[in-house]
């Protein structure tokens, strides 16, 4: 059954401390964008680009700027970051029921694990020996939790995911369905032409407020551990190597790749489908374009980019034949460049 929710415009500016402009009883029932509202939404407008949907929106009312409402004959909520604004409201409106508190009758727990009593453990869920689960943590239908791991409290498994053995993940925490956190690095050694098995035998630790997205795998640190500092936001399908650590506040978008050992630094930012390679370091504040190809430590802060974007196929073909050529041609330019010297 679809739930339902009413608030009054009043309730929603308190609870986001903004200035209400308008129908302080109006009643809010959703969120919408500005062009999809109707009767009963609230939108919000923080990017200018849609500027354009506001004065023919449905909505009941708008979160806006102060310079934006000022031209708004509209209800609105003024803040200074409608972003913000909108993020706070979104989980007044959450549709996810969640599950009350206490074990379901087909979870199956070792005799030693300590499951605080406001904890909600959900169908089908394993939890192995040692594990300690604190309080107000959620753990969805179908996750396993491997021997002595912690959940720290408030923090939420989503379904399905697996927490391998001994890994720590911190407070309030969310893992999305069927991401892997702690299987084993790919370590192997090679011999004789065959490769030999590097047994991985650090953990993960996972720090606070941290968002891991659906199918993700951080892998297990082979001998020290895997560190996901406080923070960090990471993205669907995303590959984390063993030993990695990725600084507080960083965020990584879909598909990316993050070799074994390498160092993330804060407030990173790192765009999809970008891949950096082992044993490097990544300075605080850096911000990789999509697809970045990273082959060596970036030692200052900025944005970085590679990779070419995208042309006409017949125009990238003649272009590809040109990149062939390039040390040929660097290397007729510096015979010129001597012969003038000359």
């Amino acid at each position: 059954m679809k739930q339902s929710f009413s608030y009054t415009l009043s309730e929603l500016a308190e609870r986001v401390g903004a200035e209400l402009k308008g129908d302080a009883g109006e009643q809010i029932s959703g969120l919408n964008t500005l062009q999809d509202a109707t009767a009963g939404e609230l939108a919000f407008l923080a990017n200018p680009a849609y500027a354009r949907y506001l004065e023919n929106t449905g909505a009941s009312a708008v979160i806006l700027i102060p310079a934006q409402a000022e031209a708004w004959a509209g209800n609105a909520l003024i803040l200074d970051n409608p972003y913000l604004g909108y993020a706070s409201l979104s989980h007044l409106f959450d549709t996810d029921r969640g599950q009350p508190e206490g074990v379901h009758s087909t979870a199956v727990l070792a005799e030693d694990v300590q499951i605080h009593p406001t904890a909600a453990i959900g169908p089908g869920v394993v939890v192995e020996s040692g594990v300690q689960i604190s309080q107000g943590v959620r753990i969805d239908a179908g996750a396993i939790i491997g021997h002595d791991s912690v959940i720290g409290e408030g923090s939420h498994i989503c379904r399905n995911v697996t927490v391998c053995h001994g890994v720590f993940i911190g407070k309030r925490s969310i893992i999305h369905a069927n991401a892997v956190i702690g299987a084993d690095g790919f370590g192997n050694a090679r011999s004789d032409g065959q490769w030999h098995k590097i047994a991985q035998i650090g953990g993960v630790i996972i720090g606070d407020d941290v968002e891991i997205g659906s199918c993700a795998c951080i892998d297990r640190g082979a001998l020290g551990d895997t560190v996901i500092h406080d923070g960090v936001r990471i993205d669907n399908l995303v590959q984390i190597a063993h030993n990695v650590v990725i600084g507080k506040h960083t965020a990584i978008a879909a598909n990316v790749g993050i070799s074994g050992s390498t160092k993330v630094g804060e407030y990173c930012t790192i765009a999809g489908a970008s891949g950096l390679a082992g044993h490097i370091t990544i300075a605080d504040h850096v911000h990789l374009s999509g697809m970045a190809m990273v082959t060596k430590s970036i030692t200052r802060s900025g944005a970085y980019a590679s990779g070419t974007g995208l042309m006409d196929a017949g125009e990238w073909r003649k272009n590809a034949v040109r990149f062939r050529k390039l040390d040929d041609m660097a290397k007729r330019l510096k015979q010129c460049e001597r012969r003038l010297e000359d």
